[in-house]
């Protein structure tokens, strides 16, 4: 992966270290290939022993945070688990929503069929809340700030999946129900992977609130969207454009 990891540093001190992860690059080392470039290793080298506080899936691009100490992981840890953090992500969708503002509250059970997806499961789910509002709408597609309320493996992308709305570049979740299936299928299809104005996960990760461990303020790390994520949307938005 080029580029300098100090480029991608949204805040650092002695407790916390917060970048914009860019898309493309795992979190943690490939289990099958010890090799492969991972975002920790790049950091470690520059910034010394990191422990990972969260994790963002490989093509998603935004706020990543990594503890310094082990005292400010468990501190870390236990607002997450205690559900005290915020989380903002903005998503490009295949859709058009009829609402503006809409919670999706549907149980979801990770690891749930032979691909390993998150699904929705009402007898076996845990509780999965995640709240939607439309923040600009194309011909095809449309940009969905999500805000989950829960922690749930691929919650987002399973939860706009169920909706409807697959995520820009999600075939995995997009295929739940058969909907790849046939003619429409086939133009669903299209528009997620061949037409598609983003060539890899419409997910950006644009912010994280937490409680700083040491001055326990509310610190908030915003991760401005990337390039390519902006790109997409100006295309979508110019003039004439029938996307």
């Amino acid at each position: 992966m080029a580029g300098d990891p100090r480029d991608w540093v949204l805040h650092c001190d002695e407790l916390l270290l917060a970048v914009n992860k860019p898309a493309g690059l795992p979190t943690l080392p490939d289990g099958y290939r010890g090799d492969a470039p991972s975002l920790i290793a790049l950091l470690q080298q520059v910034f010394g022993r990191l422990w990972v506080v969260h994790r963002l899936d490989k093509e998603t691009s935004g706020v990543l945070l990594f503890a310094r100490t082990a005292e400010a992981h468990r501190t870390l840890n236990a607002q997450f688990a205690a559900h005290q953090t915020a989380k903002i992500y903005h998503a490009l969708v295949v859709g058009r929503p009829t609402w503006d503002e809409h919670t999706i509250d549907l149980p979801l059970r990770p690891d749930g069929d032979r691909r390993h997806r998150t699904v929705v499961d009402v007898a076996r789910g845990k509780p999965s809340v995640t709240r939607c509002r439309v923040l600009m709408r194309f011909a095809a597609y449309s940009l969905v700030e999500a805000r989950p309320l829960t922690g749930r493996p691929h919650q987002i992308r399973a939860h706009l999946a169920a909706e409807g709305l697959p995520i820009v570049g999600d075939l995995l979740y997009a295929g739940q129900g058969g909907r790849l299936q046939g003619e429409a299928g086939a133009v669903l299809r299209r528009l997620l992977t061949d037409d598609a104005p983003l060539a890899r996960l419409g997910l950006h990760a644009r912010a994280l609130t937490i409680v700083h461990p040491a001055s326990s303020a509310p610190l908030t790390l915003e991760a401005p969207c990337p390039a390519d994520f902006n790109v997409a949307l100006a295309r979508l938005a110019a003039p004439g454009s029938s996307r």
